[in-house]
């Protein structure tokens, strides 16, 4: 998640700013040669014209991902839809022994849930100090582990209870987790992966995430799945299948369809986040933020 701090409709923002910053671009080179300007830029890079300042409020540009055509795309389609709350700012999303668990961001509406996907009925929820936006989550064992954004602490959970049992320290911002089942995996919004032991969170190595030789960044929700490493790139609608041995792209799993129906239920959707693989099934599990739809999804190779 990181910087999916400000809620409303990002993704109408994120696929007007290209053509917004392009536009104010133009218009400031034009204003630049006119003026006789050295065609300073502002602090962000965008040229804009003087007495101008880029809104705090603009998201930055989204990736221009996939980089290239050679890289396999599967489009992905919905094979079934469940209720899901479209209050909750997803951040964390899995599954496991049946129930989903979730963890939801913004400081003062911050929790970790657990909840049946046939009807969404909450069986647990922790609410987190206001002060704290919560990010992913990942099980190991008996213990529940979640991160938060900029206060670089993290929770520890009693998986039956949800009740903390414990805390841990981490550098730079946290985004997700998940796991391979021993080792913890953390996004910080970059296009690194952390490797972590969950026993005193060390950082055994770090996951260089690259297509086409280029690295990809904003690398937001992950899931184990199958032995690859599924993430949502935040500001997209593509989630990027990551060989974690060398950390290449080996697949973009376009979600766009998804979410254009979503958001024509619920104008007010944000973001593609959500990724849960239900092993028990043998199912993939989509949603987003203040999305009203969790998907079971198929996939087809374009």
């Amino acid at each position: 998640m990181g910087g999916e701090h400000r809620s409303g409709a990002r993704r109408a923002a994120a696929r007007a700013f290209g053509a917004t910053s392009l536009a104010l671009a133009a218009a400031a080179l034009a204003l630049a040669v006119a003026c006789g300007d050295d065609g300073a830029s502002d602090a962000g890079g965008t040229m804009l014209p003087p007495g101008m300042q880029q809104p705090v409020d603009d998201p930055p540009p989204a990736p221009a991902v996939p980089f290239s055509p050679a890289t396999p795309v599967y489009d992905a389609t919905a094979a079934q839809s469940f209720p899901h709350d479209p209050q909750a700012f997803t951040e964390g999303f899995l599954v496991h022994d049946g129930s989903i668990y979730e963890s939801t961001g913004l400081e003062g509406r911050s929790n970790v849930r657990q909840w049946t996907l046939a009807d969404g009925t909450v069986q647990r929820r922790l609410e987190l100090a206001p002060q704290y936006f919560g990010e992913g989550i990942a099980i190991v064992g008996d213990r529940l582990y979640q991160l938060t954004w900029k206060h670089h602490k993290g929770f520890v959970y009693d998986l039956e209870t949800l009740a903390p049992v414990d805390s841990f320290t981490y550098t730079g911002e946290g985004w997700a987790l998940t796991t391979d089942g021993t080792k913890l995996y953390m996004s910080d919004g970059t296009s690194h992966v952390r490797v972590v032991d969950p026993n005193g969170f060390r950082v055994e190595r770090t996951i260089d995430v690259t297509e086409a030789g280029r690295p990809v960044h904003y690398v937001n929700e992950l899931e184990w799945v199958n032995g690859e490493l599924w993430a949502n790139i935040w500001l997209t609608d593509w989630i990027a299948r990551i060989d974690p041995a060398t950390g290449h792209v080996v697949g973009w799993v376009d979600l766009g369809p998804l979410a254009d129906q979503a958001q024509r239920e619920n104008p007010n959707v944000d973001v593609t986040n959500g990724i849960a693989y239900d092993a028990a099934n043998d199912r993939l599990l989509v949603t987003g933020k203040y999305w009203p739809k969790v998907y079971a999804i198929e996939l087809k190779r374009r």
